[in-house]
């Protein structure tokens, strides 16, 4: 009998398996297309000759664990222990389950705010605990009645996303000012935040969890060098938590996989040195405003995108269609795959709205903005 009976094929595996058999433009999941920064390929190559090929320590590489404290304070002025609170993972996904099974005990409550990613359930319905799903509101603000409602003795931990995907939202000042005091009220529920796009913002920086001193001893953040420097293939992320979580968060992944890539390690540590993160973003906005100016003429609405490298877009003035069906549709018959953004929802709610990702060349946005300005 399956562990996970509802959980079938990914909907990123889905759009871009169709995407390759249509040969159309790929808009769908979230890998950027473009080289990588040509100072880390030096880095890489110059270290493989070297004696980096063995295992790091189970926390991580213990300069890299000394960079991402220092990154860290000069980000967030957070001041961290390099060997008791922080954690070199396999990707922020591996991150997320490692945590969350760590924590989350036998009948437990997880609230999940919708639309989110699908790495959340998994792991809860694993531990044999419950998640909860909570929808945002219909422009993607937190419902904090809402979520205050379901909270109860049986909370365990509240998960949220920031920047958020697949919608491009920022939480608030006031979103935080929120959660803080639904915490206050339930001195055992923790926060796992997931900030996997913190250099991927725009017009506004986002809040991290980091900066707030009242959530400092009961969250645990995710962060990702794959987001933040185009390396999704390398698949190293990292944690954040105060000791006493991290103590039996590393409990398990010493048995998931012990540590992570060692020569990735090195050369993030060593690119530390060099890359900047105000670049990150600069790239990225300008990424944003050329596909966004790109579609202007189309039928598509584009929603608001604060952060992230998606750009969720309405396609209910073009088709009545469900979000599903359309981007079917609009991989066999226009060549160029998204996202459904209902599959991101507990019960699939459909506000026909797609989510394209703009992580790509400039050749590759203009090829695709042609097509979907045509239809």
């Amino acid at each position: 009998m399956s562990k996970l009976p509802k959980i079938g094929t990914s909907i990123f595996t889905i759009m871009s398996k169709m995407a390759a058999e249509h040969n159309a433009i790929n808009l769908s999941q979230g890998f950027p297309n473009f080289p990588v920064d040509k100072r880390l390929t030096d880095i890489i190559a110059k270290l493989a000759s070297e004696n980096v090929h063995q295992y790091t320590p189970m926390s991580g590489y213990p300069p890299l664990l000394l960079k991402i404290a220092k990154l860290t304070n000069q980000s967030y002025s957070r001041v961290i222990d390099p060997e008791a609170e922080i954690l070199v993972t396999a990707g922020a996904t591996q991150g997320i389950f490692t945590a969350i099974t760590a924590l989350i005990k036998v009948d437990d409550e997880v609230i999940i705010l919708d639309p989110s990613y699908d790495c959340y359930e998994a792991p809860v319905l694993l531990c044999n605990a419950k998640p909860i799903r909570v929808a945002l509101n219909d422009d993607y603000t937190p419902n904090w009645e809402n979520i205050e409602n379901v909270c109860c003795s049986k909370t365990k931990m509240i998960i949220i996303n920031n920047p958020h995907n697949p919608t491009g939202k920022i939480l608030k000042q006031s979103d935080f000012e929120a959660l803080e005091k639904i915490l206050e009220k339930y001195p055992k529920m923790l926060l796992l935040s997931d900030e996997v796009y913190e250099y991927i913002t725009f017009e506004e920086k986002h809040i991290s969890t980091n900066t707030r001193e009242k959530l400092l001893d009961r969250s645990i953040v995710v962060s990702s060098f794959g987001k933040s420097f185009h390396i999704t293939g390398w698949k190293i992320g990292y944690l954040i938590a105060p000791e006493n979580l991290m103590i039996e968060i590393k409990k398990v992944h010493q048995f998931l996989v012990f540590s992570v890539n060692s020569i990735c390690q090195v050369a993030i540590s060593e690119y530390l040195e060099v890359v900047s993160t105000d670049d990150i973003k600069k790239m990225y906005q300008e990424k944003r405003d050329y596909f966004r100016g790109l579609l202007h003429g189309s039928r598509f609405k584009l929603m608001p995108c604060e952060g992230t490298y998606f750009q969720v877009a309405s396609f209910a003035e073009i088709s009545n269609k469900s979000d599903i069906n359309f981007c079917k549709r609009l991989i066999i018959e226009h060549g160029v795959a998204a996202i459904p953004i209902s599959t991101f929802y507990g019960d699939g709610k459909d506000l026909s709205l797609i989510r394209f990702c703009f992580a790509k060349d400039s050749a590759t946005l203009e090829a695709a903005a042609k097509r979907l300005c045509s239809i």
